[in-house]
């Protein structure tokens, strides 16, 4: 049955509303970053076209560090990304692949890590880098932007490295074999078969990864003292922190810095293409040191 007319323009005006009210925000913050007047506190949520003016932007460029904070928060972001996939994948790929000694114990700590928020480490961490930055010559520790990123890099190793077992838990392990056999070595396996295999749960951490240090306040706030070494979410805070005045302006030509980056889609099947979907395939894996093989039951590869 054809939906009617009215239907159709029912559907319209909803989804008009609706981004509407979406868009609505965006709106009264480019709106605000061109006010001349240094406040949010109006009559009007649009300032008359006679108040509009870009010199808050060349004011942003030229009177504040705003470059210097997105270049350390870039920094910070992508260090720490790149660190944590190198890391999550090879201890992700050992947990699932591997069977040795504490194994078990290691995965259940890194769940338990995760049932406390990461403010309670404050206290710890802040003493930690200190004593690291005493040791190092201030290389690694309070006021660094390397000792912030081993944070970012030491807070995600759990969870991405539960998320990316799973991920190559799903993965049938007769390729790995077929590699085996054909000569490759078990780098040339890793590297060549399994590799190549995780790209999209690699896109998930890395978007993660980036995304928390990229707009988190209350670490660099606290370990970060000097102003050139800010991230920019703790340099825009500073716009509208101060005793006697505010400058809603710059903050809200700012804010699109800060604005979510979104991620790409992403397919659900890690062995897409490898057979049916209702597939049942053994999966194996070396048991230790041994070199027999093990199998388990039927297990249904998505």
């Amino acid at each position: 049955m054809r939906p009617s007319r009215l239907n159709l323009w029912s559907w319209q005006i909803a989804l008009t509303l609706v981004l509407g009210a979406v868009l609505m925000p965006a709106m009264l913050v480019l709106f605000a970053s061109i006010n001349r007047k240094a406040t949010l506190v109006s009559r009007n949520l649009v300032p008359p076209p006679g108040e509009w003016t870009l010199s808050n932007y060349h004011a942003l460029l030229t009177q504040t560090p705003f470059l210097e904070w997105m270049g350390n928060t870039l920094l910070v972001s992508l260090f720490s990304t790149t660190v944590a996939l190198v890391v999550t994948t090879l201890a992700g790929y050992a947990f699932s692949r591997f069977r040795f000694h504490g194994r078990k114990n290691g995965l259940l700590v890194m769940i338990l890590l995760q049932m406390f928020p990461a403010a309670m480490s404050m206290v710890a961490v802040f003493r930690l880098l200190q004593s690291m930055g005493a040791a190092t010559g201030g290389w690694i520790g309070l006021n660094s932007l390397l000792g912030l990123s081993l944070v970012y890099i030491g807070a995600g190793i759990p969870f991405n490295s539960w998320m990316i077992k799973g991920y190559v838990d799903s993965l049938p392990r007769e390729l790995e074999e077929a590699a085996c056999i054909d000569g490759a070595t078990p780098t040339q396996t890793f590297l060549l078969v399994v590799l190549p295999l995780l790209g999209p749960v690699l896109t998930v951490v890395a978007v993660f990864n980036f995304i928390a240090p990229y707009s988190d306040f209350i670490f660099p706030s606290v370990l970060l003292f000097d102003e050139q070494r800010y991230t920019l979410a703790v340099g825009m805070q500073g716009f509208v922190s101060g005793n006697f005045s505010t400058n809603w302006t710059l903050y809200s030509v700012a804010l699109p810095g800060l604005a979510t980056i979104p991620g790409p889609g992403f397919d659900s099947g890690g062995s897409k293409g490898l057979g049916s979907r209702e597939q049942n395939l053994s999966l194996c894996w070396i048991a230790g040191p041994k070199v027999g093989v093990q199998f388990s039951p039927g297990v249904v590869i998505p």
